[in-house]
């Protein structure tokens, strides 16, 4: 379907854009244009990362109790370590994270404060670092200061959401 502008010339019909407001002034050409409104960030959601005080221990207890597989497992940069189970049926990750003494990732156990993170992958983690934070996040890791793809931001309780592109 072709729209005609004031002198008669057709032109392709689009959905009006909800940014645009018409005027007495505007024509249908100008009125009906492609909506320029990007559409907002994607996040999916990734792995939940827990805190262990025995990384040996705690392996053994996921992969036996709930027959979790290991899929992915390393040492991070300052020393800790990681590894990241999933279960049957499911491609949502668990991260089992320890971290030495003296690390800035290391906190003392308190019962009950076992989550260490949640993970999202969006398509620019720079972008949604910047939208969360005028969104309410706070902080944590800037994209500037981050080592390698590490962003992070806090939600309102202070809980870390890493940012993965």
């Amino acid at each position: 379907m072709w729209l005609r502008d004031a002198r008669t010339n057709p032109i392709p019909e689009f959905a009006p854009c909800p940014q645009v407001r018409p005027c007495r002034r505007m024509t249908v050409a100008t009125t009906y244009r492609p909506c320029e409104v990007k559409p907002p960030m994607k996040y999916r959601f990734y792995y939940t990362g827990i805190r262990v005080r025995n990384l040996k221990r705690s392996l053994a207890f996921y992969t036996k109790a709930f027959g979790m597989r290991v899929v992915n497992r390393g040492t991070m940069p300052h020393g800790g370590q990681y590894v990241q189970l999933e279960g049957t049926g499911s491609r949502q990750r668990l991260e089992l994270n320890w971290y030495p003494p003296g690390t800035r990732f290391y906190s003392p156990y308190r019962k009950g404060e076992e989550i260490d993170h949640l993970a999202f992958v969006v398509d620019d983690a720079e972008k949604a670092y910047h939208e969360l934070i005028r969104k309410g996040a706070k902080p944590a890791v800037p994209p500037k200061k981050a080592e390698g793809t590490e962003i992070y931001v806090k939600d309102p309780d202070g809980i870390w959401i890493e940012l993965l592109d």
